[in-house]
């Protein structure tokens, strides 16, 4: 068996205390090492080192290639608390092997917090918003929530705020962590509404401790159709409901949503999972740009928007588990995707008119699978009283190909 490759990189996490946190460990990988690379916040914690220093650079992507060109010499990266939550940790370990690097953590961030705050860890929502949109703290904002997140500067807090206010959570309890477990560490106390500090330093990390009576996002799929923007390309939260159900998503999973209009169910996929994929395929742009805008504003901005006619868009994408087509159905999709998609896919389609209901009638009756009518009706004004206002029948095929 070939020899594992030489250790020669240790990634070592620093806390506000510098070089007095530090283990032993990495006290003697500091001392061993031929280059040193990091943050400057994270150099300037250290005394004077008697090996080469390398600033790591901004954006963090253009440090890799410095970092690689090194491969070989005793390298210690500095980064911040534990470099496997929220850190960079698996970034830069991606493309090595596991012989060629050790990681030395100390308490993360949100330890700290905890800590601070008297708040159980595995009870509490934890998000790192250094470089990510603020609403993907959405999903988690209800009465009794409790959120740490880490944040990249008093201008981000100030916004936090303000966006809590906007989405009904202005009660909201907000502790204000700055530089923990340093000498410059401080922690203050406001309400997202009466938020007013304008001297909030880096490193910084906000415990929210919500309230308010703003919409919560339901933990189960169906979400109210008002959440969504549409132009009545939509499908209605009872179908969304009955859709979600047959797909049924699992952890870490990837979706396409063909013909996705208003995005609705390629959202609630990746609601229902923080580490799945979906990629929501739709032809006309305007309603490409809303089921992007729909995902960022429900906190799921990573859903993949791709705008054009499937199944000409749907290649080189990353390859489902499961799909579901709610628009553009036909023969030659569906001829495409039997072809091209492995064993054990999950495929469930809706059809309104008649020519895709005789469509899924017949595949059904080719290749089985369940066959589901869906119809509907909802009370409304009948004059003086009330009636039965119908929707289209949907009917719907479900089918692991």
């Amino acid at each position: 068996m070939a020899d594992a490759p030489a250790q020669w990189l240790t990634i070592i996490g620093i806390g506000e205390d510098g070089p007095d946190g530090l283990a032993l460990a990495a006290h003697d990988a500091l001392a061993q090492a031929q280059l040193v690379m990091g943050a400057a916040r994270h150099l300037a914690l250290l005394p004077a080192l008697d090996c080469p220093v390398v600033e790591w650079p901004v954006p963090f992507a253009d440090g890799i290639p410095l970092l690689m060109a090194q491969r070989g010499q005793r390298v210690v990266l500095l980064v911040s608390g534990d470099p496997f939550w929220f850190g960079a940790g698996s970034v830069v370990t991606r493309d090595l092997d596991p012989g060629e690097w050790r990681a030395l953590p100390v308490p993360s961030t949100f330890g700290l917090a905890a800590a601070r705050l008297g708040w159980a860890l595995e009870r509490t929502a934890c998000i790192g918003l250094h470089a990510a949109p603020l609403t993907r703290i959405r999903p988690h904002l209800g009465p009794g929530r409790r959120v740490i997140a880490l944040l990249r500067d008093g201008a981000a807090v100030r916004d936090m705020g303000r966006y809590l206010v906007e989405q009904g959570f202005g009660a909201s309890t907000l502790h204000v962590l700055e530089a923990l477990g340093g000498p410059r560490e401080q922690v203050r106390v406001t309400t997202a509404a009466a938020l007013a500090f304008t001297d909030i330093a880096h490193p910084v990390a906000l415990g929210v401790a919500c309230a308010g009576d703003g919409v919560v996002i339901p933990c189960i799929s169906g979400l109210q159709d008002s959440l969504f923007d549409h132009d009545g390309q939509i499908s209605k939260r009872p179908v969304r409901a009955l859709a979600l159900s047959a797909l049924a998503p699992r952890p870490g999973e990837t979706l396409w949503d063909i013909g996705a209009g208003s995005g609705s169910i390629g959202i609630e996929w990746l609601l229902a999972h923080p580490a799945n994929r979906a990629v929501a395929f739709e032809v006309d742009p305007a309603r490409a740009a809303r089921a992007h805008a729909n995902a960022a504003a429900l906190g799921v901005d990573h859903l993949q928007v791709v705008t054009g006619r499937a199944p000409a868009s749907l290649v080189q994408q990353a390859t489902p588990d499961a799909i579901f087509i709610g628009g553009g159905l036909s023969e030659v999709l569906l001829a495409d995707l039997f072809d091209t998609m492995p064993p054990g896919t999950r495929l469930v389609a809706h059809a309104v008119t008649l020519e895709s209901e005789a469509l899924l009638a017949r595949v059904h009756a080719q290749r089985g699978g369940g066959l589901l009518r869906i119809d509907l009706a909802e009370a409304a004004p009948l004059g003086t009283r009330r009636g039965w206002r119908a929707s289209f029948p949907i009917v719907q095929w479900s089918v692991t190909l």
